[in-house]
């Protein structure tokens, strides 16, 4: 349940009305909340504010902030923009969710909608003397604010539509999927094992609906299940393309349980499906995203090998990653759903998800065949035997790639030479 209420949040947070609404409601409550300030009876002990020095600042906000938020959105929009035409669309997500940004926009809205509401009360004597001076000090912290989060926002849409930002965002959302992807390997259910075909798995339940499995709630399919007295076997993790002839898990009865009659319904909800996959729960999205980025780089219109070169340092790293031994503090989550079974992600798809697009596309460069045979030298060296494999894998990939693009014999020795060192 937790990890259900989790999901809605991230996925509310990333919308970008949501922090304008709360900080337009707080600016609202902040100017009629103030009237109250009336009551205590202490307007003898305030200093005096004439109502003509707090119009003064509220109308130098009120005229100056509806530009400074459309100014906002239209470097927003354009910094979206150029994240979707030199880097991947895959990655707007990552970048709309940008906090700096939704905090600047919300902040000039907030101020703009405070200053108006405050200037009408103002100059309808809805204040009192009380009142009054709160709201001359409400208006001068909200005019640092403005200043400050217009500051440190400048700096931020300076970088937001750049490609290195954008890489960066994305790894950082991959390193968070892998992160809790090592903590709860199968989801924190049992993991399944090899061996098993839809004839010993039960049941099948079906997708209700197109799209992508952006998370699953395995704390409702062991609900059903310890009601039911059933199994659960998941079919289609995060990331998977759904459509109504696609299987979402599999129910299998126990001895004193019968699924002939079962309502398989609660089943099929725990699975959210919509149009896009997400980073969150799915590192394999976050590993395609970054290669997507490195073969736009490697195309003719781009030809910036050097941003595929740096994706491959990132390949690494994260790969180093996944295999790595928990820290301190990140231990594995021992399952705690014994009716659901949860297959793992395979190293090798995760492998071709990051390298094949790059082999292909950098065939032909001498740079980018070198950098990856080197990082594939690095992940073979790491001691885990299924980055091992699937190194030596691509690595044989790469090289016969590189035998058809490359022409002149010593880049052909170099490439050879290095392969041969993937162990």
């Amino acid at each position: 349940m937790y990890g259900h209420v989790r999901f809605l949040y991230k996925k509310l947070r990333e919308q970008l009305w949501v922090r304008p609404l709360i900080f337009c409601l707080l600016a609202v409550a902040t100017t009629f909340g103030a009237s109250l300030a009336d009551r205590l009876g202490i307007a003898e002990q305030v200093p005096l504010i004439r109502h003509e020095t707090v119009e003064k600042l509220l109308s130098i906000i009120a005229a100056s902030m509806l530009g400074v938020a459309t100014f906002a959105v239209g470097s927003m929009v354009s910094a979206y923009g150029s994240v979707s035409s030199s880097a991947t669309p895959r990655a707007f997500a990552l970048v709309i969710s940008d906090d700096v940004s939704k905090t600047a926009l919300s902040t000039f809205i907030a101020a703009f909608i405070f200053s108006v509401i405050a200037l009408v009360a103002i100059k309808t004597g809805y204040y009192g003397r009380t009142a009054t001076f709160l709201i001359f000090l409400t208006t001068l912290v909200v005019l640092a604010w403005v200043v400050l989060t217009f500051t440190r926002w400048v700096d931020q849409i300076a970088r937001l539509g750049r490609i290195g930002t954008t890489i960066a965002r994305v790894e950082k959302a991959t390193t968070s999927a892998i992160e809790h992807r090592r903590r709860a390997p199968n989801l924190s259910a049992i993991p399944l094992g090899g061996g098993h075909d839809s004839g010993d798995l039960g049941e099948p339940v079906y997708a209700g609906t197109i799209g992508y499995v952006q998370h699953i709630d395995v704390g409702a399919l062991q609900a059903c299940a310890e009601k039911h007295e059933l199994v659960v076997t998941v079919a289609a993790l995060p990331g998977t393309f759904v459509d109504p002839g696609r299987v979402l898990a599999y129910v299998k009865a126990g001895a004193t349980a019968d699924t002939g009659s079962l309502d398989v319904s609660p089943i099929g909800k725990a699975f959210f499906i919509d149009h896009d996959r997400t980073f969150d729960e799915d590192p394999r999205f976050g590993l395609i995203a970054l290669s997507e980025i490195a073969g736009r780089a490697l195309s003719p219109a781009v030809n910036d090998p050097g941003t595929a070169i740096g994706i491959v340092g990132t390949f690494v790293r994260l790969f180093a990653l996944w295999v790595a031994p928990p820290d301190d503090g990140k231990e594995s989550v021992a399952p705690k759903y014994d009716r659901v079974r949860v297959p793992s992600l395979a190293l090798s798809d995760m492998f071709d998800d990051a390298f094949t697009a790059i082999a292909r596309d950098g065939a032909g460069a001498l740079e980018v065949v070198v950098r990856l045979q080197k990082a594939f030298i690095s992940l073979s060296l790491i001691g885990d035997e299924g980055l091992t494999s699937a190194a030596r894998r691509h690595s044989k990939r790469s090289l016969a790639r590189a035998e058809l693009a490359l022409k002149l014999p010593y880049e052909l020795e170099t490439v050879r030479a290095l392969a041969s060192k993937v162990t």
